[in-house]
């Protein structure tokens, strides 16, 4: 199973969220011929069967188009909201007094309160703080706590409605990242056999560990995810590292991050959290309104294109839409937009430029051979493609740190290696047994399967790194630089 062909020069991968906006099986095709590389299923909406039959679903047209495409299931994390409103709104304005109430019962909140359904909020909080409502649009300042009850006075109003979420600038909220609703959807994930857990609003190493820790019971290895959402992720270096490195793969969820943070920091982290991640040999998703206004418009502003642009220059591995392909009108029209904004930018001379570790030594013999075949690569005239034979998928990630205008291609007989690899910038995936070849045959065996993809051809210099015995994990320790058409050992 491999990649279609048309998509095969576009590096970036993209994370499609699906709903009810485009979880029938024809926009599912569609948006997987468009550019879909890993689906996103949000477990704070729908019923667990529900969730288990869309990712086989999904699985199965994959299957069907010869696609590769990966399963992300993303656990809802704490919900820290307010109630219900005995109108369903309010109207907020400037200057007035509002409260929030932890013990008002739901669905009576009026002009002057509402309750909560977080019941440590008012342990959270102190006068001077300030409260982020509906994703920073409403904005208080607590003028006073007592007991169960803070009081606000209204700096920024507006239209509030029920159960929008709470933020609060600066972080701090004591909520735990992982709930009992959270403990259920692992064993959920686990059922579902999906190949990425994200785990929401982390605030330290420990909460990815314990999240690994719960998923490993269940006898899933799927890789985690860690949303970094909070202020507490990223408030310095060594706790930002420290969730990076005990996780396979990380997202900059800018809309919770950027409400915590504020706006203005917000790009700066994004710039810090894509390059720290790929400096640690891991995964990097960047998420949230890439192109919001086609939720409802065909086409995106030029705001948007500069944003999706911006992060792929920047060497994120995936790009994330969230209500634009959940919920949108112009699901495929979206994914569309945003493969044909990544060429674009990925065309860019700048961008196939690489000093990544270039200064440093290296410990592992593994890591030597795939930083070695890239800069091997990136300065050899002739070169088409970059092939690792890979057991476990580790050698390709370390290549893809590389940026470089060459593909690679992961050869491994693993079906769930290559389901990880759906989100990894720059790899695409060749289903082989050629780990079960004779190490004689093993290198003509790759050259024959690119032969008959079209992906190379006579007198092209092809890379390849594989390992003395290829089924052995960690074992890749050989590099040759072999030309099709000549007689190949």
């Amino acid at each position: 199973m491999i990649d279609s062909t048309t998509n095969w020069l576009r590096r970036t991968k993209i994370v499609c969220t699906l709903g009810p906006g485009s979880d029938s099986p024809e926009c599912i095709k569609a948006m997987i011929n468009a550019g879909m590389n890993v689906a996103r299923i949000n477990f704070s909406h729908g019923l667990a069967e529900d969730h288990i039959a869309l990712a086989r679903l999904v699985r199965e047209i994959a299957s069907g188009q010869h696609r590769v495409v990966g399963i992300l299931g993303d656990l809802q994390g704490p919900k820290i909201r307010i109630g219900k409103f005995a109108s369903g709104k309010v109207q907020l304005r400037q200057g007035q007094e509002f409260r929030l109430d932890v013990n008002l019962p739901t669905g009576t909140g009026n002009q002057n309160v509402v309750g909560i359904d977080y019941s440590e909020l008012a342990h959270d909080c102190v006068e001077g703080d300030c409260l982020l409502l509906d994703d920073g649009r409403i904005v208080l300042d607590v003028v006073s706590v007592d007991g169960q009850v803070i009081s606000c006075t209204v700096r920024i109003g507006g239209p509030l409605s029920d159960n929008k979420g709470i933020n609060k600038l600066g972080g701090g909220l004591s909520a735990p990242a992982l709930t009992e609703k959270d403990y259920r959807d692992i064993k959920l994930a686990a059922e579902m056999e999906v190949d990425f857990l994200a785990v929401s609003f982390p605030r330290s190493a420990e909460d990815i560990v314990k999240a690994r820790k719960l998923l490993e019971a269940t006898g899933s290895d799927a890789g985690i995810v860690a949303k970094i959402e909070r202020a507490e992720a990223v408030e310095n270096e060594e706790t930002l590292d420290a969730i990076i490195s005990a996780s396979d793969a990380v997202m900059v969820a800018r809309g919770d991050l950027g409400v915590e943070i504020g706006d203005a920091a917000l790009a700066g982290v994004q710039k810090r959290i894509i390059k720290r991640a790929r400096q640690l040999n891991r995964v990097v998703i960047t998420a949230t309104q890439m192109m919001e206004s086609m939720i409802s418009n065909p086409m995106p502003t030029r705001a948007e294109v500069f944003d999706v642009a911006n992060a792929v220059l920047d060497g994120t591995d995936a790009v994330m839409l969230s209500g634009e392909t959940a919920v949108g009108l112009f699901p495929v029209e979206t994914v569309a937009s945003v493969a044909r904004v990544i060429e674009g930018a990925e065309k860019i001379p700048l961008h196939n430029r690489s000093e990544h570790r270039l200064h440093q030594k290296f410990t592992l013999v593994d890591e030597t051979i795939a930083l070695a075949a890239m800069y091997a690569a990136n300065h050899l005239e002739g070169l088409r493609v970059i092939v690792s034979m890979t057991e476990t998928g580790s050698t390709p990630i370390q290549m893809s740190r590389i940026s470089s205008r060459l593909p690679i291609f992961a050869f491994a007989n693993s079906s769930k290696v290559h389901q990880k690899l759906a989100l990894v910038r720059g790899v695409h995936s060749v289903l082989s047994e050629v780990s079960k070849a004779p190490p004689e045959s093993a290198n003509q065996m790759v050259i024959d399967r690119l032969l008959e993809l079209e992906e190379v051809c006579e007198g092209d210099l092809v890379i390849i790194s594989k390992g003395n015995y290829l089924d052995v994990h960690g074992g890749t320790n050989t590099l040759k630089i072999v030309r099709v058409g000549d007689v190949i050992k």
